[in-house]
């Protein structure tokens, strides 16, 4: 045995590594497998992820060859809530009470085709906890527009830029009076392990919307993913917070710019985004509008 193979550590047990294991089909720069590391950090195996047709679909693959270490369910588009919700109980009939159902979608799947099962399992305070990644597209089928895309963005079917503005899902689930919402972002991976964590010591229906910047549909360089989610925020234009019994919280990186002259200029945030090249100033004007009323909205709510 050579010197350097004898202080060679030997591989950690399959059961000490970390719970997304190397290997899977994301794209450079991908931000699910970095939002799901900080999911895995929280609930390690002692979770069942209910995953529609989206993105993560493929990236986790199948069993045997699933690239997360937890349960896994492949479900349709539309009934993750639905599915998640049935996993939950049956799990409680069994006694089973040491295991997490975790509802894991897109912006496709939450916002659009999965919203009526999302709003069921809201309503009935199913004790689930509901992970929308948004990357504000249908990325895994082409780039196409999604009520959570945002106004002036390119993709596949707005190529001139989407005209109607952002659905904000994580309002909609507040609206449901549901114990626990929150916002989060890859671009800070405590703060969504700490809301991971708040929501893991609390029962009934829990929402979590994580911020998710996506290199091919956004048309970005992808060691560029963190620094353009860190600008969605310094901009102001995506506000971290928590909303638990009936009152709404900021969280520690959006509280500098509650103060409008702390933000960074929405521009720097766009610039570095290809789906905004064709932006005119009338789009720009409304992002900037949207940005405002969210914080006029933020304030209402913390009042």
């Amino acid at each position: 045995m050579s010197t350097t193979q004898a202080r060679r550590k030997p591989p950690l047990p399959y059961d000490q590594r970390e719970g997304v294991l190397p290997g899977d089909a994301a794209c450079s720069g991908c931000p699910i497998p970095i939002a799901l590391k900080v999911v895995s950090a929280v609930f390690g195996e002692k979770a069942i992820l209910v995953i529609p047709a989206c993105c993560t679909s493929v990236i986790m693959g199948t069993y045997p060859g699933q690239a997360l270490k937890a349960g896994i369910i492949h479900v349709p588009f539309a009934s993750a809530a639905a599915v998640a919700s049935g996993v939950s109980q049956a799990l409680k009939e069994r006694g089973i009470n040491d295991v997490y159902v975790i509802a894991w979608a897109g912006d496709g799947g939450t916002a659009d085709i999965g919203m009526a099962s999302l709003s069921g399992a809201a309503e009935r305070n199913e004790d689930i906890i509901y992970i929308m990644y948004d990357n504000e597209a249908y990325m895994n089928t082409g780039i196409q527009r999604s009520s959570s895309t945002p106004p002036g963005a390119w993709t596949t079917t707005t190529p001139t830029g989407k005209v109607e503005a952002k659905k904000d899902v994580a309002r909609i689930m507040i609206a449901h009076g549901v114990p626990y919402v929150a916002t989060a972002s890859v671009g800070y991976p405590h703060d969504l392990y700490n809301k991971l964590q708040k929501a893991k010591n609390i029962k009934g229906f829990r929402f979590i919307h994580i911020h998710a910047p996506c290199p091919p549909g956004w048309r970005f360089e992808p060691q560029y993913t963190a620094r353009i989610a860190k600008l969605a925020v310094e901009t102001g234009l995506w506000i971290l917070y928590e909303y638990q019994d009936g009152k709404l919280t900021l969280s520690g990186p959006s509280r500098p710019y509650l103060d409008p002259s702390k933000r960074k200029p929405i521009e720097e945030y766009i610039k570095l985004q290809g789906r905004f090249r064709g932006a005119t100033e009338e789009f720009i004007a409304e992002i900037k509008k949207y940005v405002d009323e969210n914080w006029k909205w933020i304030m209402k709510m913390m009042s």
